[in-house]
């Protein structure tokens, strides 16, 4: 009889293990940007209001996108879903489209406290490897329900990322002194031409909301998100929110956890400073092309 029992037990031990070996879910997250606003903006005023409302229209659009997260317990891939290119991300839409937040495979393992993910900047395709960011999590007692799983409020401020436009914010005239809200008059007024850079700021730390669910065990999230007691559903950093609306758990199909391997190995800070430079330089390039210099970035044109 003990034999029988003690058999038993290491069936259930055995069982309990691989299960947790073949765990595996998938959670569909939807991401809504705020896009900007270019009224008042110098580089753009021979843009009539009609053509301004199509291209925030289109803007509005282009950030609002659906991402594909399948994990297990320790390792993760976050992917934008495809779909069918529509006119409006022709051009320099589709490079906007790839400084807000979109396109390549995020590749998360949270033992190794470590991420890749592939980008294609300006025609050339880069890997960038490096160590997740680690946030310093506030848990707090608020909960609310997404999907049917109870969901815990957790807050942490973490580092802008320099090469993710979704971070830009419109500059704020009423913190400025006297001297330079006088200089901001000037530069609307039509004394002093501007640029996209007058217009809005990179700030240096943005405060982050999530909702994680203790129900589902894995410590996962969007894209770079992790290090809560739970998966998490919702993300919201003031002008991006994430938001899962489906969530399957041990489907009978498993997918291939692995990490992307094309493009050139760069680190984050690399890629960062490759992006701003790129920029740069495009800025200069299209200085004095409709509108002299403070002629805005030819992205947003048509």
């Amino acid at each position: 009889m003990k034999n029988i029992i003690l058999y038993m037990s290491l069936i259930l031990v055995f069982t309990q293990v691989q299960a947790q070996k073949d765990f595996q879910g998938m959670a569909v997250y939807e991401s809504k940007t705020q896009a900007p606003k270019f009224e008042g903006m110098r580089g753009n005023r021979d843009i009539t209001p009609e053509m301004q409302k199509n291209i925030e229209e289109r803007m509005k659009k282009m950030l609002e996108k659906t991402f594909i997260l399948n994990f297990d317990k320790s390792t993760s891939i976050y992917k934008e879903e495809e779909k069918l290119e529509s006119p409006g991300q022709q051009g320099g839409f589709r490079v906007m489209a790839g400084l807000m937040g979109g396109g390549g495979t995020f590749y998360k393992d949270v033992k190794s406290k470590s991420y890749t993910v592939d980008k294609e900047f300006m025609g050339k395709e880069f890997l960038v490897v490096d160590s997740l960011p680690k946030l310093n999590w506030k848990l707090e007692q608020e909960t609310k329900q997404i999907g049917g799983y109870t969901c815990y409020k957790a807050t942490a401020v973490k580092e802008a990322s320099k090469s993710d436009f979704r971070n830009f914010r419109p500059k704020n005239n009423d913190d400025k002194k006297p001297e330079e809200k006088k200089d901001a008059v000037k530069k609307t007024s039509g004394e002093t031409k501007t640029n996209f850079e007058d217009n809005f700021e990179m700030p240096k730390e943005i405060t982050v909301t999530a909702w994680y669910s203790p129900e589902i065990p894995i410590n996962q999230g969007p894209e770079n998100y992790w290090g809560l007691p739970g998966l998490i559903l919702e993300i919201n950093d003031g002008k991006t929110t994430i938001l899962c609306s489906k969530i399957v758990l041990n489907a009978k199909e498993k997918v291939t956890i692995k990490p992307p391997t094309k493009g050139k190995v760069i680190s984050q800070k690399d890629y960062d400073d490759t992006v701003i430079k790129k920029m740069e330089e495009f800025r200069e390039m299209n200085r004095g092309r409709d509108g002299g210099p403070g002629a805005g970035p030819t992205m947003i044109r048509r």
